[in-house]
């Protein structure tokens, strides 16, 4: 902790002190730090891991572009680490959701939806920008946007099937290869990577999101399918009210159609949809599935309520199964429904705790 408050002292040029630890992850520390004028900066510093490496060149491409996170105030590419704005202690749109009143957790989600929707439309003719700002924190490692993980998932989905005992369905290799990277090529957009719940603060001016640790431009349908499932890659994940669940996909719809009028299409909408939920699916699957096979455990080590690993895989292969236009996908999804999860037999997955009773308003 001294360490990166003396780096990042050194990068503003003036001192900082009083440092808090707000926790962090395996990838990086992150601190709160008093200045010398009253104020607080965060300090976000990363270890020399290649992953952390990558992450760090994200967030302060990311950052960089000024499009809905903190501002930042300093990099240095070599420690590395940044500085930027405390947005200070606002709750998080997973502190609503888990929370008790119903109308402020709507209000967030479709706050949350309208956010991001902006970000990715703005975000759309930057791409270049992002790409010369990538450049220049660059630490030898691709964005995710050209990272091939898709495909990496998808050469490795039937090695992870075969040990639970799952044959996939004919044709799924073709199918996974034709849906690529769910309209990344037609319709890019920029993301923070990582849009979950806890992720992002409702702060009084509105939205902000606060971790661009996996930034770079994915297709719009990646995004948005983080309203329909609901938070493709996050451990705050229950079941939301079906006519709210609608609305914030509306929601979100309704600004990345300014920069692709074609979005508007029902037909072309619901296929980009549909695409990106398979790939979020085979994704989570190749992840999650060699973890829950041995034994059962909750998606968050500290947070509560949560769901399980086995409840999370569950209620994806049972959407996943249902998904239009996707043969293969769906037969290889109930396999793993009416095999695997049966013999799990884990309660459903429940709602939101915040939207656990009556609806009246």
């Amino acid at each position: 902790m001294d360490q990166i408050l003396r780096a990042a002292s050194a990068l503003l040029g003036r001192q900082l002190t009083d440092p808090v630890d707000l926790g962090g992850s395996s990838r990086s520390s992150v601190l709160r730090c008093r200045t010398a004028a009253g104020g607080t900066v965060i300090v976000k510093a990363f270890t020399d891991a290649a992953e952390s490496r990558r992450a760090f060149t994200a967030e302060a491409a990311g950052l960089a572009l000024d499009l809905g996170g903190p501002e930042l105030l300093a990099v240095d590419r070599d420690f590395p680490l940044l500085v930027m704005e405390d947005l200070g202690t606002a709750p998080t749109l997973a502190d609503l959701l888990l929370g008790t009143d119903p109308k402020a957790a709507e209000r967030g989600l479709l706050e949350w939806a309208r956010g991001l929707g902006r970000l990715s439309a703005a975000g759309a003719t930057r791409r270049a920008e992002f790409e010369q700002l990538w450049a220049r924190y660059d630490q030898g490692l691709p964005s995710w946007e050209h990272e091939p993980w898709i495909t990496r998932n998808a050469a490795e989905l039937p090695g992870v099937l075969a040990a639970a005992g799952v044959e996939p369905a004919p044709g799924l290799a073709a199918e996974l290869a034709r849906i690529g990277t769910a309209g990344g090529e037609r319709y890019p957009g920029f993301t923070p990577g990582d849009t979950c719940p806890d992720n992002n603060l409702l702060t009084a001016e509105g939205l902000r999101l606060i971790d661009f640790e996996a930034a770079c431009f994915l297709s719009v349908f990646m995004t948005a399918a983080y309203c329909r499932m609901p938070f493709a890659t996050c451990w705050c994940v229950f079941r939301l009210p079906a006519d709210l669940a609608a609305e914030v996909e509306r929601t979100f719809r309704a600004e990345v159609v300014a920069s692709y009028p074609e979005l508007a299409e029902e037909a072309c909408w619901q296929q980009g949809m549909a695409e990106a939920l398979a790939v979020w699916t085979v994704d989570l699957t190749v992840s999650l599935l060699p973890r829950a096979l041995p034994e059962d455990a909750p998606m968050h080590r500290t947070r509560r309520p949560v769901p399980t690993r086995r409840q999370l895989l569950s209620h994806r292969w049972a959407m996943a199964a249902a998904l239009p236009g996707l043969p293969a996908l769906g037969e290889t999804m109930e396999r793993l429904c009416t095999t695997v999860a049966a013999d799990w037999n884990t309660p459903p997955l429940p709602g939101y705790p915040a939207f656990e009773t009556d609806r009246p308003w």
